[in-house]
């Protein structure tokens, strides 16, 4: 109680909470704070029989008053710690309202009310989330495709503009503000951070459906980080999966093969002769809806690869070596790992 409402005051005081700000709660305040109390009562008196909670009344305003005097004290002979206590508590407020913020977009309206989902979904028509997929794909040309190729009854398409942001990097509000982010939030339905609910996971497939180069592989990376940090469970669960959309198109007359990888390629040659056609995709776009249903979408033709994490700790860590702030620890991943790539997009 004190601590709430020395920083508060204080806050206002010191223009750290503008007029119009809601109060700091005190969870603000108590974010990344260790507290140690010493007590001594004749006859402490607990409330419950695993005694976790002190009873007697009289204590809390004896170390409500000595404390909050002191906390004032303190705030006002070192501003300097201040300032860092003010930025800390202001930044969790920012963080909580944000979350807030995705949470409530993510609550489905009923049919008298407007649809809180994103604009730019087309969503499927059935509502049985356990034969729903969601696709995210990057740009417009390849969202254009997609939703001309789809099963609209079991299939929605959900394009990105360009790269999300690298959740590892920002803060959460930063985070939580950003469009794409935002559209894919609302569009699962499920929640995020500790308010994840699978139960109310929209599509029981979200498939990453991304070029097949370095760029596609990066927005791939992003969205996975994304979806690790921010929804952990959809991982966790095998909710996430990502497409292998065809490299090539191998044509002779009248019959179309695809290669998925070189050496598949490698094999079509050998196995249908000369006289090739041979197209390289250099992205979805470049794929009519027929082509893209055929090869990536269809369930009959498709390969889709479920991501799991097998040990989280490990996991953890190369996240944060190739997705965080210091440089490194990336350089030396890359340094180690360079003689291990086999295609690379100049």
């Amino acid at each position: 109680m004190a601590l709430n409402r020395v920083i508060n005051k204080y806050a206002r005081n010191n223009k750290y909470l503008k007029e119009k700000d809601d109060n700091l709660t005190t969870d603000d305040c108590k974010e990344g704070i260790t507290a140690i109390i010493s007590a001594k009562h004749p006859d402490p008196q607990y409330e419950g029989q695993t005694k976790t909670k002190l009873g007697n009344s009289e204590v809390r305003k004896i170390v409500s008053d000595i404390f909050g005097s002191q906390l004032e004290r303190f705030l006002m002979e070192n501003p300097d710690e201040a300032k860092i206590i003010m930025e800390k508590a202001v930044l969790a407020s920012q963080a909580r309202i944000a979350a807030k913020k995705a949470r409530e977009s993510t609550r489905r309206k009923n049919p008298l009310e407007i649809s809180s989902l994103p604009g730019k979904l087309a969503d499927c028509s059935s509502k049985d989330a356990s034969i729903c997929e969601i696709y995210i794909v990057e740009g417009d040309s390849a969202g254009g495709s997609a939703k001309l190729g789809r099963d609209s009854h079991y299939q929605a398409i959900l394009p990105l503009r360009g790269k999300i942001l690298n959740v590892e990097r920002v803060r959460q509000a930063r985070a939580f503000e950003n469009a794409e982010i935002r559209s894919m939030i609302t569009a699962f339905g499920c929640g995020v951070l500790e308010e994840v609910d699978t139960a109310k996971l929209r599509y029981h497939k979200i498939v990453i459906m991304t070029d097949a180069d370095v760029d596609g592989a990066h927005i791939r990376t992003l969205l996975l980080t994304f979806f690790y940090r921010y929804m952990r469970p959809i991982v966790e669960q095998g909710y996430v999966y990502i497409a292998q959309p065809p490299l090539f198109k191998v044509q002779k007359g009248n019959a179309i093969r695809y290669a998925y990888t070189e050496r598949q390629m490698e094999t079509l040659r050998s196995e249908m002769g000369n006289g090739l056609s041979i197209q390289r995709y250099k992205g979805l776009g470049e794929m009519d809806a027929s082509q893209l249903w055929e090869t990536t979408m269809d369930p009959k033709n498709r390969t889709l690869i479920r991501v799991t994490i097998e040990d989280a700790e490990a996991a953890d860590q190369n996240f944060s070596t190739l997705m965080g702030e210091d440089v490194e620890p990336r350089r030396n991943f890359i340094i180690e790992n360079a003689n291990f790539v086999e295609n690379l997009d100049v």
